[in-house]
């Protein structure tokens, strides 16, 4: 009776040895699939970013250019720096500095109108966000410049 009792334990010991493995086994999988999602889910995200920079910088040449609607215009290019803004925040690659940098200038645009709509700082503003899509990190430099030109006291 003894022998069949042990022969039952190591039957069970080894079910659950096997499970055991199973189990983890399945727990890594697990874990690299989200490890790859969350990559993937960050890609997306900073191809967003750069998509609604890119249209900024359009609807910042198109403000320029333009003689016609100019509050429509300036409506976009607030319109596409809030979602840059929103996606820059949803970003791991972007540091504490760059992400406060783009929702600063995203506050001066909304805030600041009659200081922002001028020639001189829509021109910095474009090259600032056409700097920041080719990731050159003195993109970010000149606007966290742009940012501290503005007279916060102001309007």
């Amino acid at each position: 009776m003894r022998s069949s009792q042990e022969s039952l334990m190591k039957r069970r010991m080894i079910s659950a040895i096997i499970m055991f493995v199973i189990t983890l086994i399945a727990l890594l999988v697990f874990i690299g699939l989200y490890i790859d999602e969350s990559r993937r889910t960050q890609e997306t995200y900073y191809i967003q970013y750069t998509t609604h920079l890119g249209h900024v910088s359009e609807d910042i040449g198109s403000y320029q250019n333009a003689e016609g609607d100019l509050d429509f215009r300036y409506t976009r290019i607030i319109s596409d720096m809030s979602s840059a803004d929103s996606f820059a925040f949803l970003l791991k690659r972007l540091d504490a500095d760059e992400k406060k940098t783009i929702n600063e200038l995203n506050a001066c645009i909304m805030k600041y109108p009659e200081q922002m709509r001028t020639e001189a700082k829509l021109t910095d503003m474009k090259k600032a966000v056409d700097d920041i899509i080719a990731e050159l990190d003195q993109g970010y430099e000149e606007a966290q410049a742009l940012v501290d030109s503005v007279d916060k006291q102001g309007h």
